[in-house]
């Protein structure tokens, strides 16, 4: 299996526009990773790397998102938070307001205006964003408060943001792979040296148990990661196959159809969008009250709200978001009425089903129960945290479930994306 990974990387490597592609995607993330260790003028690295060893999720949030550039105090320590929760606000325009609705089906124009409108609320939210860590979370790392380094650091971020976004759009254009989606991967990629080293503390400092009992539970730990790395593989890949038979008519003095297939419904439809989008929204509410009020004392009701990442609840709330935006993905990405009326127009049925408003409520119900399972699944995945820490005691593990399906759930996609390109050159790949 090894020799065939590098035959196949190596027969990639020999397409000239796959391997400009490849150069391209690593080049824009080596310039990422760059990024993520120039600092921003007057803020203390010191001050925040202490904030982000806090236990505090809101932090542990922001470091893991932007790769560990919140904790050098980086200009991309916002990383591409803002992007995410501008196409959040977008994507639920587009349904409340039939006018953009229609815009959206208006093929690559409307596209290219949605996409427009997002990278202008992305950079308003970006500053907003900015003001809020300067007013309340990033506060006391501020070396000199003044109006002047308030413009310079909030400029500095919001720009930050803005790069990034940019960074991604040249992925999506010239490389391979979603753009956003690969700098959030590599960005975690970049913690794994550190998770490791949280490991071989946990074991040394006997937070494991001592002598042979920490070794099992390393193991033990090891075990569940390799075992949810094999589950999150099976769901990405699982689909539900919808049989499809086409009638045969005659055109001229040529037969058509009479052919069977299939429609493939994927179990997690969305991939990682809905953790994703989950993640930016719980981290709404701490970044308005920090804008308005700072460190001033609030009421119980806004302390509760600023720190609502270290509440009991927070894990279940975070797992409801999911499933609802696991929902929310599954019903833009797949319409059953637009697909039966598909289906009907080129003569196809599904066995068993009339054509029509029976197919298209068939195809729901399958739709429905598969999402019902695939919202568990990422609902489970995101508070697998929470459960190790509260059976274990164990916490900042750097393979936490959201962590994980992004990783893996981008690494499949990635690598699907390379093997189309090769089976349209006739290149065996990754995937036999």
């Amino acid at each position: 299996m090894g020799n065939n990974m590098v035959a196949s990387i190596r027969n990639a490597w020999k397409i000239p526009d796959l391997r400009k592609k490849m150069l391209m995607t690593i080049l824009m993330l080596l310039i990422y990773r760059i990024g993520t260790h120039i600092p921003v003028p007057g803020l203390s690295a010191t001050v925040l790397a202490e904030l982000g060893r806090s236990g505090s999720s809101l932090f542990g949030f922001l470091n893991i998102i932007s790769g560990g550039a919140f904790n050098n105090a980086s200009i991309f320590a916002m990383s591409i938070g803002p992007y995410i929760t501008a196409s959040i606000i977008i994507q639920l325009l587009t349904i409340a307001i039939p006018k953009l609705e229609q815009l959206s089906k208006e093929g690559e124009h409307g596209r290219k205006i949605l996409a427009e409108w997002t990278r202008y609320g992305a950079v308003i939210l970006g500053f907003i964003q900015a003001s809020a860590l300067y007013s309340g979370v990033i506060r006391g790392a501020v070396t000199n408060r003044s109006f002047l380094s308030f413009i310079t650091i909030t400029l500095t971020f919001t720009a930050g943001t803005a790069f990034l976004m940019w960074l991604g759009e040249q992925i999506n254009e010239y490389g391979i792979g979603n753009g956003i989606s690969l700098l959030i991967f590599a960005g975690i990629i970049s913690r794994g040296p550190d998770g490791a080293a949280i490991l071989i503390g946990y074991l040394v400092s006997g937070t494991f148990g001592e002598g042979v009992i920490g070794y099992i539970v390393l193991i033990l730990i090891l075990l569940v990661f390799v075992a949810m790395i094999a589950l999150v593989i099976f769901v990405q890949e699982a689909e539900r196959r919808i049989p499809v038979q086409y009638a045969k008519r005659v055109v001229g003095r040529k037969m058509y159809g009479g052919q069977s297939t299939h429609i493939p419904i994927k179990v997690n439809v969305s991939g990682v969008m809905p953790i994703i989008f989950a993640m930016s929204i719980m981290t709404f509410p701490p970044t308005i009250i920090n804008l308005i009020w700072g460190n001033k004392e609030t009421g119980p009701f806004l302390t509760y709200l600023k720190n609502i990442q270290d509440k009991p609840w927070f894990a279940l709330s975070y797992a409801l978001l999911v499933m609802f935006f696991t929902f929310f993905n599954s019903m833009i990405a797949f319409n059953p009425v637009e697909l039966a009326n598909n289906i009907r127009k080129n003569g196809g049925f599904v066995p068993g089903i009339r054509p029509g408003k029976p197919t298209s409520d068939y195809i729901s119900r399958v739709l429905n129960r598969i999402t019902w399972f695939g919202a568990l699944f990422l609902a489970l995945v995101t508070i697998m945290p929470s459960l190790l820490q509260t059976f274990t005691n164990i916490s900042n593990v750097w393979f936490g479930g959201t962590s994980l399906l992004i990783m893996v759930s981008v690494a499949l996609e990635t690598v699907k994306q390379i093997e189309s390109q090769m089976l349209m050159r006739h290149y065996k790949g990754f995937l036999e």
